[in-house]
């Protein structure tokens, strides 16, 4: 996977039409265009600012638990729980999950882009 190191952006367009990359271990149709990355795992330190796109149809498969924040923001399309359709995940919707919180699985009917903020905070 393509990481690009957190640097100075200053207000650039971004193409939503080029770049994407298919989500390794996910469905084919489950592609990401990273923005910025230096999330390290391993280290426990960084972050990682990416847009995710689902295809219309697809989903997730099982639910996903990781360590570190991630906070979600749904741009265009919708998304619901893959057990059942809801028009809950349709227009401006946004998540915050703490490490350890399970989440999904998810499917969009429709197809959707969303912005992920992944990251690892300082423990107080």
């Amino acid at each position: 996977m393509l990481r690009l190191p957190r640097v100075h952006i200053e207000m650039q367009p971004v193409d939503v039409d080029e770049g994407w990359q298919a989500l390794p271990g996910f469905p084919p149709g489950l592609d990401v265009k990273i923005l910025a990355d230096d999330l390290d795992e391993i280290n426990k330190t960084g972050a990682r600012t990416r847009l995710v796109r689902f295809a219309p149809g697809i989903g997730t498969e099982a639910p996903l638990v990781h360590d570190y924040w991630e906070e979600v923001f749904l741009i265009s399309g919708s998304i619901e729980p893959a057990n059942h359709a809801s028009a809950n995940g349709q227009g401006l919707t946004y998540a915050c999950r703490p490490p350890g919180t399970p989440h999904g699985p998810f499917r969009s009917e429709a197809g959707c882009i969303m912005i992920e903020l992944q990251y690892y905070a300082a423990q107080r």
